[in-house]
C-alpha cells in the first residue's frame, strides 16, 4: 500500500482515489525551497493537498503562486528560534556570510522541532516529504504514524557516491571518519564504469562535511539518519539521464527510488549561493581577456560557504574589455539570459539546478565546480 501511495505522488496514478494530505518541509535554502515548491505544484495537480512548512521570512520571499493552487497549498509559518551565534533576520542560507553561520542555522532549525511536532499532531497528514537537514524529523513522523519520503534535490550519482546510510551515520563516530582518498576514486560499490570522483580540493570539502561540527552531528550523518527513517526516496533525476544510478540507489538502500524528472524551473530563482574566491576571480579575468570572446558575467556579492573579504576586479579590467563584455554586479534573470539566442556557452559552478538550466537550452557547459555534488557533476557530464 505504501509503495502504491508513493507512485501516486510521483507519477500521478489517477486510479488512486484517496486524496492525500502531504507536508513539505525543505532545508532553509532557496535552492531547496523552490524545487520543493515546484514538486508541491505537481502533487496538487494530482488532487492532493499540501501543507508547506518554512519560516515566516522565507515564505514571504517566495514567488507568488498561481491562483489555481491557492486552495490546495497552505503555507505554514513556523518561527526559527533565535540563537546567540546567528545574526538577526537570518532565516535562509542566502542571508548568511560565513560557513560558521551555516552550522548555526542548522542548530537553530533543531529548535523548530517542538512547533513542527505540534502541527503534525494537530493535522495528522498522510505523508511528510522532507529534506536532509532535519534528521530529527523522521523519528517524530514515525512515532506519529506518518509515512516518510526523503526528497533529494540533487542527482542520483551524488547520493549513490555517499554509499549506504549506515556508513553515513557512522561518520559521526570519530573513530572511523572517511579518509581523503575515499573520495578521489570511484567507490568499489559502483558496478559499472564511471568517472565519478572528486578532485583533491573538492574532496577536502567532502571530508569536512563528514566530520562532526558544533551542531553535534555531521552533514553526512543528517543524510544517513533521514534516509534510514524514510519509506521511499524521491529524487530530481530521470531514467534517461544516467539511469543506472537510480537502480544503484535502490540497491543501496532497499527502498523505492522514484525520479521526478529534471523539473526545469519555471520561476525566476534567487541565484547561486557559491562564493568565488579572489584567486578564481583573477584567473577568470585573465582568461576572458586572453580569449577575446564576448561575455556577460554576473559577479554579485555571494553569501554563505565562504570568506567575507570583498571581491575586487583587477584595475582596468572593465575599461579594457569595454565593448567585449559586461560585468553585472547585482541579481540577474539567469533563465531569461540563457534563453537568448546569442548565448554560445554557459560557465557555471555545476550545481544541479544551474546544470539543468543550461541543458534546457542546449548550451555547451563550461564547468567550474567548488563543493558538494558539483565535482561529480563536472566529471560525469
Amino acid at each position: 500500500m505504501e509503495t502504491e501511495l508513493v507512485k501516486s505522488i510521483a507519477n500521478g496514478d489517477e486510479s488512486n482515489t484517496k486524496k492525500l494530505h502531504i507536508v513539505m518541509f525543505p532545508w532553509l535554502a532557496f535552492g531547496h525551497i523552490i524545487p520543493f515548491l515546484e514538486l508541491s505544484k505537481l502533487i496538487v495537480r494530482k488532487g492532493h493537498k499540501i501543507s508547506f512548512i518554512s519560516t515566516p521570512r522565507n515564505i514571504d520571499r517566495l514567488p507568488k503562486i498561481p491562483s489555481e493552487f491557492s486552495n490546495s497549498i497552505t503555507f505554514v509559518k513556523i518561527p526559527l528560534p533565535k540563537i546567540d551565534d546567528l545574526p538577526k533576520d537570518v532565516e535562509a542560507t542566502i542571508d548568511i556570510i560565513t560557513s560558521e553561520e551555516m552550522t548555526y542555522l542548522k542548530i537553530a532549525m533543531v529548535g523548530m522541532e517542538k512547533d513542527v511536532t505540534i502541527f503534525l499532531e494537530n493535522n495528522c497528514p498522510d505523508w511528510i516529504i522532507q529534506d536532509f537537514a532535519q534528521y530529527w524529523l523522521a523519528p517524530v513522523s514515525k512515532r506519529l504514524g506518518i509515512s516518510r519520503i526523503f526528497y533529494s534535490i540533487v542527482n542520483a550519482w551524488f547520493l549513490s557516491f555517499l554509499g549506504f546510510f549506515e556508513n553515513m551515520i557512522n561518520t559521526n563516530n570519530c573513530t572511523s571518519p572517511p579518509k581523503l582518498e575515499d573520495f578521489l576514486v570511484p567507490p568499489k560499490r559502483i558496478p559499472f564504469e564511471t568517472k565519478a570522483a572528486y578532485r583533491l580540493h573538492e574532496a577536502r570539502w567532502m571530508v569536512k562535511s563528514s566530520q562532526k561540527n558544533v551542531s553535534g552531528v555531521s552533514d553526512m550523518y543528517r543524510n544517513g539518519v533521514t534516509i534510514e527513517g524514510a519509506n521511499a526516496i524521491i529524487i530530481r533525476h530521470c531514467n534517461e539521464f544516467e539511469g543506472q544510478w537510480l537502480k544503484l540507489l535502490e540497491d543501496l538502500h532497499h527502498m523505492p527510488v522514484l525520479p521526478t524528472g529534471l523539473m526545469p524551473p519555471i520561476v525566476e530563482t534567487l541565484g547561486s549561493e557559491v562564493t568565488v574566491g579572489q584567486s578564481e576571480i583573477n584567473d577568470l579575468v585573465r582568461g576572458l581577456e586572453l580569449s577575446g570572446s564576448p561575455f556577460f558575467w554576473v559577479l554579485r556579492k555571494s553569501s554563505g560557504l565562504g570568506n567575507i573579504d570583498p571581491i575586487v576586479l583587477p584595475d582596468g579590467f572593465e575599461e579594457r574589455t569595454k565593448g567585449q563584455g559586461i560585468v553585472w554586479k547585482s541579481w540577474a534573470p539567469q533563465m531569461k539570459i540563457l534563453s537568448h539566442k546569442s548565448v554560445g556557452g554557459f560557465l557555471a559552478h555545476c550545481g544541479w539546478s544551474s546544470t539543468i538550466e543550461g541543458l534546457m537550452f542546449g548550451h555547451p557547459l563550461i564547468m567550474l565546480p567548488f563543493l558538494v555534488d558539483q565535482g561529480l557533476n563536472a566529471r560525469i557530464l
